[in-house]
């Protein structure tokens, strides 16, 4: 496949402006950026299309939500992560780190079952170029659950993991300080019945006392050998954030209240705000409104969560309901997410870095994906 391609009658997104203009690829890599240009022989007209960097997502839970579509209904590994990898490719991703979540306290949960089976089908996709985008590993995990490090083994020194998150979703704190909040989730998404729900309550207190802390201590040391971003999730009291900042943590994943967020950015950890809260215009948790941390300056990257089609639509939200400029609403799903995990090759339209593209086009306010390609491939 010829990865030496040229665009023309673009609106390049730049890192700090939106221009029209030209671009190349060769080699799979950006060779050139040129101003306001006329025809070149060959290359793809982008009819005044927006030119955008490949979208980077470090927090999708859609691949599980693949592999276990109904409570209790496994699918078969790799169909699920085909899938998959199709949904997020057709929403501009081009990076994807799929969230595996390890620790529960439920034994039919996703997430108390062993990853290996996935991993399996991850490794036969990769080596078969079966997938459009570039698939990496957020590993998710459940510090009071008694299986988490068990079901963590399959991931150590595994080469795709990229980001560790520390979750406690012990309900009456953090996400779940409103506990009927949570029953309404876990009642409603998880199938449960008010009586087990009740039961996993008191259960979950007992699980957090016994194993929090020791899990969080081995997941911080090993992020630290291992040079892996770590990341906290649902911070809601300074105090989280104070913690999490003094055991190496650099990304804040969903701070719940301002205060939170505000305690983030004081620590200088990056800030990661779910795309559907955005697009919905609030939590589905009763937590924080992420539009309200972003016009208070508290957001730097979004995260599809659990609509990979979100992350699109609430960058340019930030354009039309909160003053964000083009570029900075951009960044946020590109070059920031890329940079908080070390990613210094993508996430921005510059020379010598990778040809991940996606061109989008306006209907209205609505951005609609028309073609990706990624390391100058067309994949979608």
């Amino acid at each position: 496949m010829n990865s030496n391609i040229a665009f023309t009658n673009a609106r390049l997104v730049l890192r700090d402006e939106v221009r029209r203009g030209a671009l190349t690829l060769q080699g799979g890599a950006i060779a050139s950026v040129d101003g306001p240009d006329g025809t070149m022989l060959g290359a793809i007209d982008m009819e005044g299309d927006y030119l955008l960097p490949g979208l980077v997502e470090l927090h999708t839970d859609n691949l599980e939500g693949h592999l276990m579509p109904r409570p209790k209904t496994r699918w078969p590994e790799l169909p699920a992560l085909l899938s998959h990898d199709a949904e997020v490719a057709a929403a501009g991703i081009t990076t994807v780190f799929d969230a595996l979540g390890v620790g529960d306290i439920d034994p039919d949960a996703m997430r108390g079952q062993s990853m290996g089976p996935v991993l399996q089908a991850l490794r036969q996709a990769s080596e078969r170029h079966l997938l459009r985008a570039e698939h990496r590993l957020h590993i998710r995990c459940e510090l009071p659950a008694a299986n988490t490090l068990e079901l963590f083994q399959s991931f150590e020194d595994h080469p795709m993991v990229g980001l560790i998150s520390l979750m406690d979703h012990t309900p009456g704190q953090r996400q779940w300080t409103d506990i009927e909040q949570a029953r309404i989730y876990y009642t409603g998404k998880k199938g449960w019945s008010d009586t087990k729900f009740d039961q996993s309550v008191i259960n979950a207190r007992e699980l957090q006392e016994k194993y929090a802390i020791p899990h969080r201590r081995h997941f911080t040391d090993y992020a630290r050998r291992k040079g892996i971003a770590l990341a906290s999730h649902d911070d809601t009291l300074r105090h989280h954030v104070s913690e999490a900042h003094s055991e190496g943590v650099t990304i804040s994943e969903f701070p719940t209240r301002v205060e939170a967020a505000e305690s983030a950015r004081a620590a200088g950890l990056s800030i990661v705000m779910g795309a559907p809260n955005v697009v919905r215009g609030g939590s589905h948790s009763g937590n924080v409104s992420a539009m309200q941390l972003a016009r208070l300056g508290l957001l730097d990257t979004l995260s599809s969560d659990y609509v990979p089609a979100s992350l699109l639509m609430a960058a340019f939200k930030l354009v039309y309901d909160c003053g964000f400029e083009v570029s900075q609403a951009v960044a946020t799903v590109t070059r920031n997410p890329a940079s908080s995990v070390g990613l210094s090759d993508r996430g921005e339209i510059y020379q010598g870095l990778r040809g991940d593209l996606v061109q989008v086009r306006l209907a209205d306010t609505q951005p609609v994906v028309r073609a990706v390609w990624r390391g100058g491939v067309r994949v979608v």
